[in-house]
C-alpha cells in the first residue's frame, strides 16, 4: 500500500497547485494543456492497444464489456458519485452565482472526477506496480506513476477543476485493493493476461482521449470497464483449453 500512498498524495498536491493555479491561468492556455493531454493520452492508448497479441481478443472484450457496461450503468454510477461528491463540495464553498452557473459547476466536476479516475487508475503501471507493491513491498513502479500522475494532476485540474482531486478516492480503492489481492492475483494472473488487460485498458485510454480531453465525440468510456476483467479472462480460458493465444 506505500506506493498507494504515494500516488494519493502527489495527485492532491498536484491538484491542489492546477487549482490554485486554474484561475491565473489564460483559458487559451488551459484549453492547450488539455488537449495536449489528449493527444497524447491517444498516443499511449494506441502503445497499449497495440501490444495485443490478438486483436479477436481484444475485440470481443470491448464488445462484451460494453454491453455489460451499459447494462449496469456503470457510467451513470460513476456520474452519480461524482455529482454526490460535488454536491458536498458545493454545499460547504456556495460558488455558483445562478442555476446556469451550477449546471456547468456540475459538471464540471463530474468530468474532472472521471477523467481522472480512468486516466489514473487504467494502464499497466497501475496493475503491474500494485501487484509488486503488495507482494514485495517495492513500489519503484508506483513511484514513478505518481510523478507522472501529480504532474497531470496539475494540468487536468487547472482545466477541470476540484474534482480531479477525488479521484484520490478511486485509487486507495482500485489500486490498494490490488495490492492487497496481489498474493491471490499471484496465481492466476500470467503475462498474456497482463498484456490483453493492458490492450483493453489502451483501447480505453483512447476513448477517454477523444471524448472528454479533445470533446470530439461523446463516448461512455466508463462502460467500457468490464474489458479490463474480460480479456484476461478469455486468455484464461484459452489457456486453460490448451488454445494457443495468438492466432497464428
Amino acid at each position: 500500500m506505500t506506493g498507494t500512498l504515494i500516488n494519493a498524495v502527489t495527485v492532491l498536491i498536484g491538484s491542489g497547485l492546477g487549482t490554485v493555479l486554474g484561475g491565473r491561468l489564460p483559458a487559451r492556455v488551459r484549453e492547450t494543456v488539455i488537449h495536449g493531454l489528449g493527444l497524447m493520452t491517444i498516443v499511449i492508448g494506441m502503445e497499449m492497444a497495440f501490444s495485443s497479441a490478438n486483436v479477436l481478443i481484444l475485440l470481443g472484450s470491448i464488445l462484451v464489456g460494453g454491453m455489460l457496461g451499459e447494462w449496469w450503468g456503470i457510467e451513470a454510477g460513476l456520474n452519480r458519485l461524482g455529482s454526490w461528491l460535488e454536491a458536498r463540495v458545493s454545499a460547504a464553498t456556495k460558488d455558483a452565482q445562478s442555476t446556469q452557473d451550477a449546471l456547468d459547476a456540475r459538471q464540471r466536476f463530474i468530468q474532472g472526477y472521471v477523467t481522472a479516475s480512468l486516466v489514473f487508475c487504467v494502464g499497466p503501471l497501475t496493475i503491474v506496480g500494485s501487484i509488486q507493491d503488495g507482494l514485495t513491498g517495492d513500489y519503484t513502479l508506483l513511484a514513478i506513476k505518481s510523478m507522472l500522475d501529480g504532474f497531470a494532476a496539475l494540468a487536468f485540474s487547472a482545466s477541470l477543476g476540484i474534482g480531479v482531486a477525488f479521484a484520490v478516492i478511486t485509487i486507495l480503492v482500485y489500486q490498494g485493493g490490488l495490492s492487497l489481492a496481489a498474493a491471490q492475483a499471484e496465481a492466476f494472473l500470467t503475462e498474456p493476461m497482463i498484456t490483453e488487460m493492458t490492450a483493453a485498458g489502451g483501447v480505453l485510454i483512447m476513448g477517454l482521449g477523444i471524448s472528454s480531453l479533445l470533446q470530439l465525440r461523446e463516448i461512455r468510456v466508463g462502460n467500457y470497464l468490464p474489458a479490463l476483467v474480460i480479456a484476461p479472462g478469455v486468455v484464461a480460458v484459452l489457456t486453460a483449453l490448451g488454445l494457443p493465444v495468438t492466432p497464428f
